[in-house]
């Protein structure tokens, strides 16, 4: 039985426990990236939203629709953070807490032919299952999904960092965060160019359907959508569970029973919150494609990017190695590629062990960047077809060459540090009890990002520097 995550539109905290529907209230030479999960329960309020869903007659529609019970555990209500699942009754670790048929959940298969034959095939399943929400959204009461549309998140209430303006997206500007979300904007620009003789076709008989419009219905799906070996699902109800980075609990697809379920991890009294995985995401990616962060997490992770000097004498040389003997560009599932100077960094727990959340495969590019000879890099060369084919994975028989090479990621780490430092403190001066309140939850955003880059920065220079003083 395997299981569904929500996935992100890329590779991949306002506080803990987030409204499913995502109401919540969801340095320039390197840049960062990390991953997060939650633990201690929001402090800020949701927004004032407007609430179109009919909480009592949802489940009876969608039990109706499926011809079978969805859940007999659960009941919608909702809390300081928006609408939720409560347990209507005791709930035991193991129980199945719902059950929502493959019947009832929106896939791109719900797109009709004439419109699916005006579509390229390169345009994806996020993009098509956007031209779904927007079709249904505008037939309104005529829709058979109108119940569940209707409880859609409505423009405006979202707080992914495709909404952000240019000067909230400017405290987030030291993060590889703010690049990708210029680059999500643009991916969505493109597939709405490609998907736009659909939208003349309903033009007569629905209106016009506007970037706006695409860009919200991409965000929803998105945000919402699991994603199994058949594609995306919307999954009317498992909508309304809210997230809990230390969940044990995650949606789970059976294609024996035709059904997506849901199991709890733990025992739950009357009354209390039910509360899901969504997926190991980092807090970037929540910002980025749910619109929300959590101050904590233990996948917290950053993604630094390294470059060749350009004025670097070999760099010809260096670069050529790279390529050769790195990991090959990878792309994520909106398309964008990773290059083979793009390394994942883990918070490294032991500041005395062996580097563990460290890449080995980073510290073989220190090296490689810290030779200043042609000579030096044949030596590596020769070294690798000599013992596991692998570039600079060997500590430099030369102490001082290797104390360098090390001594040159914590420096960059320490400057990137002081950086974020920075734009904290700055964030910090500007706070204001006149602030609105999207700019103060965006602001604590962006403070939950920068506070786990620098972190897990300063894991990695604390090892970097012991590293280096352990040497003899």
């Amino acid at each position: 039985m395997p299981f569904r995550a929500r996935t992100p539109t890329l590779s991949s905290s306002l506080h803990t426990l987030f409204n499913a529907l995502h109401y919540p209230l969801s340095l320039r030479p390197l840049s960062l990236r990390l991953n997060f999960s939650s633990f201690s329960p929001p402090q800020v309020s949701s927004l004032n939203l407007v609430d179109n869903c009919d909480c009592d007659g949802f489940l009876p529609w969608l039990e109706r629709k499926a011809g079978s019970t969805i859940s007999s555990s659960l009941y919608i209500g909702k809390s300081s953070f928006g609408r939720s699942l409560f347990a209507s009754k005791i709930i035991r670790t193991g129980d199945c807490i719902l059950k929502v048929p493959y019947s009832v959940q929106v896939t791109a298969d719900n797109l009709l032919p004439e419109i699916r034959s005006l579509i390229s095939e390169e345009v994806g399943n996020i993009a098509k299952l956007a031209i779904v929400i927007l079709i249904e959204q505008k037939l309104g009461q005529g829709s058979e999904w109108n119940p569940y549309i209707s409880c859609l998140p409505q423009q405006g209430e979202l707080h992914n960092t495709i909404f952000w303006n240019e000067s909230e997206l400017g405290m987030i500007r030291h993060s590889l965060v703010y690049q990708e979300t210029i680059n999500q904007k643009s991916q969505i620009e493109k597939d709405f160019l490609a998907i736009r003789p659909a939208f003349e076709y309903f033009h007569q008989s629905l209106g016009a359907f506007s970037f706006k419009d695409f860009m919200h219905a991409c965000t929803l799906v998105g945000s919402r959508a699991w994603g199994s070996k058949k594609g995306l699902s919307l999954i009317p109800f498992a909508d309304f569970v809210n997230h809990d980075g230390v969940s044990e609990s995650i949606v789970m697809s059976d294609d024996d029973k035709q059904c997506s379920e849901v199991i709890a991890d733990r025992d739950y009294a009357t009354g209390e919150q039910v509360l899901i995985r969504y997926g190991k995401f980092s807090n970037a990616t929540l910002m980025l494609d749910f619109g929300f962060t959590v101050p904590y997490n233990i996948y917290d992770q950053v993604q630094i990017q390294l470059d060749i000097p350009k004025h670097d004498p070999l760099h010809d040389m260096k670069l050529e190695l790279l390529q050769q003997y790195f990991v090959p560009p990878t792309e994520d599932v909106m398309g964008f590629k990773h290059s083979v100077n793009s390394f994942t960094i883990k918070e490294v727990k032991s500041a005395r062990g062996k580097g563990k959340g460290l890449p080995q495969s980073l510290r073989a590019f220190a090296r490689v960047l810290s030779c200043t000879t042609s000579q030096e890099l044949n030596e590596l060369v020769m070294e690798a077809a000599q013992t596991d084919g692998r570039l600079a994975r060997r500590p430099f028989q030369d102490i001082n060459k290797e104390i360098q090479a090390h001594l040159m990621l914590s420096s960059l780490f320490t400057r990137l540090i002081k950086e974020g430092d920075a734009a904290i403190t700055s964030l910090n001066s500007s706070n204001s009890p006149s602030l609105c309140e999207r700019l103060a939850i965006r602001r604590l955003m962006a403070r939950d990002l920068l506070v786990g880059e620098i972190r897990i920065l300063k894991s990695a220079s604390t090892w970097l520097k012991n590293y280096c003083f352990s040497l003899p």
